[in-house]
Formats: C-alpha cells, structure tokens, sequence
C-alpha cells in the first residue's frame, strides 16, 4: 500500500527560472513551487519587483517585503542579477546550463533584445522550456504593447459586461486576470514538462492576459459569437432566471443559486410554498424564464422575513445553492477555508527564509495559495519558505553553479548581484 510520505511533490527535482515581475508571472511560477519545484527569482540589483515596494504596510513596503510582492512569491529562492553585464550575463548563462524552465513576462521586443527569447537561449541549453506571459501574446498587431490587468478587462470586453445597466462598464476588483493568466501558465508549463518527459519534444508556451480573459468568459464569447450580441450587465442577478440572483434580506444579502426547474422548485418548497414548488419542477428553461417578474416579486418580498444567516442554513439544508454575502475579512474567517489548504500562513524557518524584523519586535509573515488539493500526496503539504529577500540566496546559487567567494564579491562590488 502506497503511503502519503512516499509520494514525491509532482514537481520535485526540476528548475525554474523566474525572470517576472508583478502578479502574474510570479504566481505562475509561485504555483510551480507549490507543486515542488525549485524556483529561483532572478531580480535586477538597482530594480528589483516593483511589488516588493507596494502593499498597505508602509515599513514592510521600505524593506522590500511589501505584501503585494510576499503574496505570490513564498517558497522560492532569489538571486538579484544584471543579465545586461558581460559578467551577469555569464552567470546567467550558468543558471540557464542547469533550469528546466525559464518563465519570463517581457514584451516581445525586449525579450529579443535582451536574448530571452526561445531560439537564442535553446543555444546554451536545448532542453530548456521557456513560457513568455505578455498582456496579447507574441503574434498579432498587439504583440508589442504593454498591459495591466485593467487595461486587458477593457481591451476584451469583459469590464463592458460587469455592472448593471445603470452602471456600466465597472472594473472587476481584485486582479483576477492577473491570477488567472499566472495560473494558466503553470498548467501550460506542466504540460510542457509532461510532453517533454514522454515525447522528448521542447515546447515554449506563449500565454497572453487577454486569452486567459478570453478564456474566463468561455460561455460568453460562444454566445456572442453565435448571436453577434454582446452581453448585458445585469448587475448581480440574472435577468431571465429570477431563482438566480441576489436579494436583500432582514439584515444583509443573500445569492440565490437555484439555476434549474428542479433546483426552482427546491427552492419553493424551502419557502413553504408547494403549490408554486409543483409548477415549476419540471418546466423547460423558456417557460421558467416566462415567470422571471412574478417569481421575484415573490422572492422579493418572502426574503425579507428572515436574516441572510438564516436563509442561508435554510436553503443549504433544502440542498439549495445559496450564500449570504460576506466581505473578504468575513470569509477568510470561516471554517470552510480553515478546513481547506487553499490559503496558508507561512512562518519563518529557523533554517532559513526571510525573517525580516521591525525593531525586532516582528517577524514578516506571508499567505501561500493553491486553488486546488491532492489526496496522498506529499505536495498537499509541502512546507514553504517566506517569500526571499531581493537576492537572498546570492552566495548559494553562485557557489553552486563554480563561483568562487573571491568571484561573488567581485561580482558584488561591480554591481553585477
């Protein structure tokens, strides 16, 4: 019988490269080490991530561990490099000698320059997987246009589809297609190490913001293509299905999920209303449709009886899909995310790891997250360091790769690390 302990984490024993900055490519590349992988950040000595700088915490935001930058960079090693020296660019050619992956977020046209592209790093290393995550991806009249994740909601339409018709187009508030493009770039750079093991062939991922948009909008883009409409904003509800949106309550919100007939008519019956619960058990979509204004109507006024508490623990024992409205703060404290992986604070490591202090009074701490578990597997709890600091394993990785203490204060010195 195979044992939990005797599982390796699926990424155990490659390299990665992590040549990005910002969201999305450090969290491509911090999902990577979740799965195992040693991942190595490699920041500019004068610029390192600009999200070292930012975050609400001014003190941490000054020692260049601001939250924004420790959010999605635990578990990884960092080494600060100049790839544009002659002597940087030699070490860099070392680390590449020894990586299965390089990930890298520059536009086409830098990555060129600087000779980050695929062709010219295949030169020092042929097996080596380079995934490139841009704002619109290395083809196309776009290619070469820089993008954040507000100006990629704008560009495919998916900031024109959230809000209401009173109010529209409004910006989805966290940057989800920064963290969508990141983790669509570590499925396709596990892909990519998959084909490699099994056919031996080297793949480059080219992953762009506005796909992943595209992407995370499947059924609308399907829909607008087929109809040559474009969605409207409805706000928090779905304007023909009235058991599918959210209502106010005695004291709060309540989302309603009751998509079906049958799901309707669970929903009926959890309000007391048979009659109404054997009307629509089993109607087709158009003929539910056809009651949307007399249905919330009635929802309307029925949720108002009772707390969003309440009707929660009431519908979800009914097996009705339904949630009171909470706040980021409010979720992070329920028992659900508790019992699950998915969000994990990560302590300083009396062997290593950044243990930045203020005054010595305080320790830098940091989440790590994973949307996903794995039954028997050693990676659902494979412990992470705290994000590093800007080259923090500097003398590590260059000892490693032949430098001599002599060469690495050299190095230091000149600027190079």
């Amino acid at each position: 019988m195979t044992t939990t302990s005797a599982l390796p984490a699926a990424l155990a024993g490659y390299r990665v490269l992590d040549l990005t900055h910002v969201l999305a490519g450090p969290f491509c590349c911090h999902q990577l080490a979740v799965l195992g992988a040693e991942v190595i950040k490699i920041e500019p000595p004068q610029k390192p991530d600009m999200m070292r700088a930012e975050g609400p915490d001014a003190e941490l935001a000054e020692q260049g561990m601001g939250l924004h930058y420790q959010s999605q960079n635990a578990g990884k090693k960092a080494i600060s490099l100049d790839i544009n020296s002659d002597d940087g660019r030699e070490v860099f050619t070392r680390l590449v000698s020894t990586a299965d992956v390089l990930v890298t977020n520059y536009r086409r046209n830098s990555q060129q320059r600087l000779g980050l592209d695929w062709q010219s790093l295949a030169q020092i290393n042929p097996r080596l997987i380079t995934c490139s995550i841009t704002g619109f991806g290395h083809t196309g009249p776009k290619a070469d246009d820089a993008a954040y994740d507000n100006v990629i909601q704008a560009f495919s339409g998916l900031l024109s589809a959230t809000g209401h018709d009173q109010k529209a187009p409004v910006k989805v508030g966290p940057p989800v297609l920064d963290y969508g493009t990141g983790a669509q770039a570590a499925l396709a750079v596990t892909s990519a190490l998959l084909l490699r093991e099994r056919t031996g062939a080297v793949t480059h991922p080219d992953v762009a913001m506005l796909d992943a948009a595209l992407m995370l909008m499947t059924s609308s883009v399907t829909e607008t293509a087929y109809t040559g409409k474009s969605p409207v904003p409805s706000g928090n509800s779905n304007p023909n299905r009235a058991g599918y949106g959210c209502y106010e309550t005695a004291d709060g919100r309540i989302m309603i999920g009751a998509f079906t007939s049958r799901q309707n008519a669970m929903l009926w019956r959890a309000l007391g209303n048979e009659e109404r619960a054997a009307e629509v058990n089993d109607l087709q979509p158009a003929n539910l449709d056809a009651r949307y204004l007399e249905d919330r109507e009635a929802f309307r006024a029925v949720f108002m009886q009772r707390s969003a508490t309440e009707w929660e623990e009431l519908l979800n024992n009914a097996g009705v899909p339904a949630a009171r409205v909470r706040n980021l703060e409010e979720a992070l404290s329920e028992p659900q995310i508790h019992s699950r992986s998915v969000v994990q604070q990560v302590a300083p490591l009396a062997n290593g790891g950044a243990t930045s202090t203020n005054g010595g009074k305080r320790q830098v701490e940091t989440f790590v997250s994973k949307a996903w578990q794995t039954a028997n597997s050693a990676s659902a709890d494979l412990p992470l360091t705290l994000p590093p600091t800007a080259g923090q394993h500097n003398h590590e990785l260059l000892s490693e790769l032949g430098f001599t203490a002599k060469e690495i204060d050299g190095l230091r010195q000149a600027g190079v690390i």
